[in-house]
């Protein structure tokens, strides 16, 4: 079977890491279908929607630099299908719209699936977006994609990576956001002390490597 690749992003313990651009501070101003904010461009800074679970792993990305990198080091092609797991309010969203053919975007969260919905509506990418409500562990099989990509809700880390792993037809790449411990487990090569079954079972059918670290500061609320 032909071994796909997992590029990983790890949340930094840090406040603030060197390889992070600094976090542009979002609005406080909830979206609203009938503002001006419609007509505006929108970069992916701006905070959609109510308030965030933290119990769900619910940490909006903020940071529309990072959010663009993201999208850069998935090499999303304008055919591509991708995956996004984890959508929120759409901040991310929005970036890899801008990039690919189609976004699949699947929310645990009923209230952030409205809020994403109603966020793009209105705008040329609505065509293009596809929402799955519910958890993704629970939608079997998955609808084909060709790159994923994962802010992801700590709680399902592993179940999702080998949900991944599982899936068919082989996707291209996926970019996961993780926290640091699991990423660096995920990247661990033998004889290193994070090395483990995940890091063995993970590498047999993918290549891993770690692309990117993210301050805590770039989320809505932080993580700790």
């Amino acid at each position: 079977m032909p071994k796909v690749t997992i590029k990983t992003l790890k949340q930094a313990n840090r406040a603030k890491s060197a390889n992070t651009p600094q976090t542009i501070k979002e609005s406080s101003k909830p979206y609203s279908a009938n503002t001006k904010q419609t007509k505006q461009k929108d970069d992916g800074s701006r905070h959609f929607g109510p308030k965030f679970n933290k119990e769900l792993g619910q940490h909006i990305l903020t940071n529309p630099l990072v959010s663009q990198s993201i999208v850069d080091k998935a090499g999303v092609k304008q055919t591509d299908v991708v995956l996004e797991v984890g959508p929120g309010t759409g901040n991310l969203t929005v970036r890899i719209l801008a990039a690919a053919k189609k976004v699949i975007a699947c929310e645990a969260d009923p209230r952030l699936a409205a809020e994403l919905t109603k966020r793009v509506s209105e705008t040329e990418y609505s065509r293009r977006l596809e929402i799955l409500n519910g958890d993704v562990m629970l939608h079997d099989p998955l609808p084909f994609f060709d790159v994923c990509i994962s802010n992801t809700p700590y709680q399902i880390s592993s179940p999702l990576t080998f949900k991944l792993l599982m899936h068919k037809p082989t996707f291209r790449c996926a970019v996961l956001m993780f926290q640091r411990e699991f990423a660096l487990r995920l990247i661990a090569r033998p004889g290193d002390s994070l090395y483990c079954r995940l890091s063995v079972n993970v590498q047999l059918y993918s290549k891993v490597t770690h692309v990117m670290k993210v301050g805590k500061n770039n989320f809505k609320p932080p993580p700790k």
